[in-house]
């Protein structure tokens, strides 16, 4: 892989983990505030309803005393990974699952009770947020290129 488009690959890895990260914090400080009057109805089964959650995603891990610094080992791990993407839908994922999971970290380390605020409710699925959508949506991207034969890193 020529050194141009290393450097445009991590470039996309990093500008998506950003990206990521900042609109997570904004949707989540925009529902503490919008939501604090109880909830909202979008749509059909979609409700914008605030949810204080003290695990992972999906309220995985409520009960670990070390959520957080798993969330960061795990983030820290892919950031490592991810430095090495192979191709653009690699690099979108890679930073999708980056930028979700640093949101998740710091929403846990700024947030007063420690807890991350989950807003977007759909049916009897758990409450869940931007950062957990952006997770899933990483992996998501990374499973397709596995299936389509694509290595996610690589540095030939």
């Amino acid at each position: 892989m020529s050194r141009h488009r290393l450097t445009r690959i991590r470039l996309i890895t990093v500008a998506t983990a950003v990206a990521t990260v900042i609109l997570s914090a904004g949707a989540s400080r925009w529902a503490v505030r919008a939501l604090a009057g109880g909830p909202r109805h979008l749509a059909g089964p979609v409700w914008l309803r605030l949810v204080s959650n003290p695990g992972i995603s999906f309220s995985i891990g409520a009960r670990w005393s070390l959520t957080t610094v798993l969330e960061a080992i795990v983030a820290l791990a892919v950031v490592a990974v991810a430095w090495n993407a192979r191709g653009t839908l690699s690099a979108v994922g890679f930073g999708l699952l980056t930028g979700g999971g640093i949101a998740n970290t710091l929403d846990h380390l700024t947030s007063p009770s420690g807890r991350v605020s989950d807003f977007i409710a759909v049916g009897s699925f758990p409450v869940f947020n931007v950062a957990d959508v952006a997770v899933t949506l990483g992996a998501v991207a990374l499973i397709v290129e596995v299936l389509r034969g694509r290595p996610l890193v690589g540095r030939s």
